[in-house]
């Protein structure tokens, strides 16, 4: 099982960045690289189809959603990517001074011999979402 995380401070309460990162149905808003996000359904069990950049599409489900604790966690179903049983988990926690630390992390299985490639994709994938969000509330 591989395991990646990225975290980065967003200058935004915690609520404001819950908000955006907790909207399944709009990747598209806060990740370069996503071009198109629709989504069946609402809630846990809903189900997004992300459209790449390069034409790629990608279905994920969300498992759950814990606004307390503001925690996202989704599946991949479908995905030209060689990746298998994948967990992603967005989480937004309170930092003093009004901002907020956001982290994208995920398990999964990779094809052998993909590895080291699936993990700096999707390292460089988490990266485009903290950026994302640090640029929308750096105004």
């Amino acid at each position: 099982m591989q395991k990646v995380k990225v975290s980065g401070t967003i200058n935004a309460p915690v609520e404001k960045v819950w908000e955006l990162a907790s909207n399944f149905g709009e990747l598209n808003q806060i990740v370069e690289g996503v071009s198109d996000c629709t989504i069946e359904g609402n809630g846990v069990g809903a189900v997004r189809t992300l459209t790449l950049q390069d034409g790629g599409k990608v279905k994920e489900k969300l498992e759950s959603l814990d606004k307390a604790k503001r925690v996202l966690k989704y599946s991949i179903l479908d995905s030209p990517m060689p990746i298998q049983n994948y967990t992603g988990t967005m989480q937004v926690d309170e930092l003093e001074d009004g901002r907020s630390k956001f982290s994208w992390s995920s398990t999964f299985d990779a094809a052998d011999g993909m590895e080291d490639d699936m993990k700096e994709a999707l390292e460089g994938l988490y990266n485009l979402g903290v950026k994302g969000l640090q640029q929308r509330f750096s105004g």
